[in-house]
């Protein structure tokens, strides 16, 4: 019997697939990394999210793999190549959030520009400031997305009713489908020039890494909102914050951080998200924009239907 090891939480419908399947499931969201190590030389398949790195040392571990499946969509914790030297394949399955994160990307924005939190917060300490909180419109404003694969794309599908000007860059898509017939392609600086409002999709890879630097951002609209709901290491969060201080940076919505690891940070990166935190223009979440009960269920059900085909 094949025995594939799942180490994160995942749908519990996955597990009864597989099961049903013939597998043997082996289920542990709370698995230990040397646990993973240990039973990973008998795994015809493992289910990683972002806890277990399969690094070369893990993947050369298991002789036996079949796939490596990533719930949800970042591939960086995947050795690709030395996976596929191995005849391994690898999955991810960013269908299965993508609604999640372009919704949660749009909420973010709306909660920033109405003003929402800082009304909230007001009217529960019984202090009634309506001028003062008058909010901005969505309609009419020019919405740039670099990185349209499934997320950029979700995002722009939702935002296709709306008095939206959408713009993309994507260095490796130079042609939009025909159903996107509201959006236009251009170059980076381009979007840099026009867009009220960018939302990053971006992987994290070494061309991602710090994309957005303090060269960017000068490069960019004065009074620009920046969203990113994709990696946080795509940010430089030091050029980041200069620019919300100098005011070039209007707002930022920010679900992902360069360390989400908080009981690590040392003394400069306390004192640096800090700093952060304290712009009432920034609205933040804990990377959560794809984490939803729906996703849940959907990132289940699209890596089941790739792990079909290839055992």
């Amino acid at each position: 019997m094949q025995k594939i090891l799942i180490t994160d939480l995942v749908h519990e419908d996955l597990v009864k697939w597989l099961e049903a399947d013939g597998f043997l499931v082996h289920y542990d969201p709370k698995i230990a990394v040397d646990q993973v190590e240990a039973a990973l030389p008998e795994c015809h398949g493992i289910v990683i999210n972002s806890k277990i790195k399969m690094d070369s040392k893990r993947i050369d571990l298991g002789r036996n793999l079949k796939f490596i499946a990533r719930l949800g969509s970042g591939l960086e914790v995947i050795d690709i190549d030395h996976a596929k030297s191995k005849g391994i394949a690898v999955m991810n399955s960013p269908e299965g959030n993508r609604d999640a994160v372009a919704e949660h990307a749009i909420g973010m924005l709306l909660v920033l520009l109405n003003n929402i939190l800082i009304a909230h917060q007001e009217t529960k300490a019984f202090q009634w400031h309506r001028e003062r909180n008058r909010g901005v419109e969505l309609g009419g404003k020019t919405l740039g997305i670099i990185g349209f694969g499934n997320t950029g794309q979700a995002l722009a599908k939702k935002l296709s009713t709306w008095d939206v000007k959408l713009l993309v860059y994507d260095k490796y898509a130079t042609i939009l489908p025909s159903d996107w017939p509201n959006a236009e392609i251009v170059e980076i600086d381009d979007i840099c020039q026009r867009s009220d409002i960018l939302s990053l999709h971006l992987p994290l890879t070494d061309e991602t890494f710090h994309f957005v630097n303090h060269e960017f951002l000068q490069k960019c609209k004065k009074s620009l909102i920046l969203i990113n709901t994709s990696r946080g290491q795509v940010v430089h969060t030091e050029s980041l914050i200069a620019a919300l201080e100098s005011g070039h940076l209007l707002g930022a919505c920010l679900d992902v951080f360069e360390n989400e690891k908080v009981e690590t940070y040392n003394q400069i990166e306390k004192d640096m998200y800090t700093r952060l935190f304290n712009f009432q223009q920034v609205v933040v979440t804990p990377h959560i924009a794809g984490w939803t009960k729906e996703s849940l269920w959907k990132i289940a059900h699209h890596c089941y239907r790739k792990i079909k085909t290839v055992v």
